[in-house]
């Protein structure tokens, strides 16, 4: 591990919105589809930095509500991809005493993709290591509407922060305390809208199939420098 970093002062829960696979694909005359394949083995190498680093929650934005716009071949092919990393992580989750959730709708993903999940999330439910959280068929405005129909179904009349937090996706986990966005563009793109109102932000300019642990240990050490006053002085 970096001198930089303070194993002490290293976020519980870190959550990464992952863009520029299509751009990394552009700049090199490719499909897109060659750029998440690309951002599969990123993905690989930043799960296994964190576990080893011994971070409790690791939160991937993996396929938003609005991903169903893309073109029909693309989302099928990002479907498959997902399938064929389960297969082939599976054992690396269980070396790494990984366990996997998710959080979204997986409803209204294809038959095979959530029986794979299903499969994936039932062999790894007894790992008392790191959570790896994959954002599936995810929107965080959608998130908190589902979180007040539960209520609403509830027949709960008042509500305070607890109760929504309680009602959430991620309900059980902490907050993330860091969120690291990479390609550089500034925006949530309807990313744990609710979780993230006292993260600590960090943008990087790499592209996600070029994100690499160094870099994830430079917002690490970035995020160290912070000090987090919660709104007071």
């Amino acid at each position: 591990m970096s001198k930089e970093i303070v194993p002490a002062r290293l976020p519980r829960h870190i959550a990464i919105i992952m863009d520029g696979n299509g751009r990394w694909a552009r700049k090199r005359g490719l499909p897109r589809i060659f750029g998440h394949r690309a951002g599969v083995a990123t993905v690989r190498s930043i799960v296994e930095a964190c576990a080893d680093m011994g971070i409790e929650v690791l939160t991937l934005y993996a396929f938003s509500t609005e991903n169903w716009l893309r073109p029909k071949g693309e989302v099928k092919g990002l479907m498959a991809i997902l399938r064929k990393y389960l297969r082939r992580e599976l054992a690396t989750m269980m070396r790494n005493n990984i366990r996997l959730r998710t959080i979204g709708d997986p409803s209204h993903l294809d038959a095979a993709t959530r029986q794979e999940l299903k499969e994936t999330i039932k062999r790894t439910e007894k790992n008392e290591g790191m959570i790896l959280n994959l954002a599936l068929n995810y929107g965080g405005r959608g998130e908190i509407v589902h979180a007040v129909h539960r209520l609403l179904e509830q027949g709960v009349r008042t509500v305070d922060e607890k109760t929504i937090s309680e009602h959430l996706y991620t309900a059980g986990l902490p907050d993330p305390d860091l969120l690291i966005r990479t390609s550089g563009e500034m925006r949530l793109s309807n990313f744990l809208l609710w979780q993230t109102a006292y993260s600590e932000f960090y943008v990087t300019p790499v592209l996600w199939p070029d994100f690499t642990p160094l870099d994830l240990k430079k917002a690490l050490a970035e995020y160290e420098k912070r000090e987090r006053r919660f709104g007071t002085v």
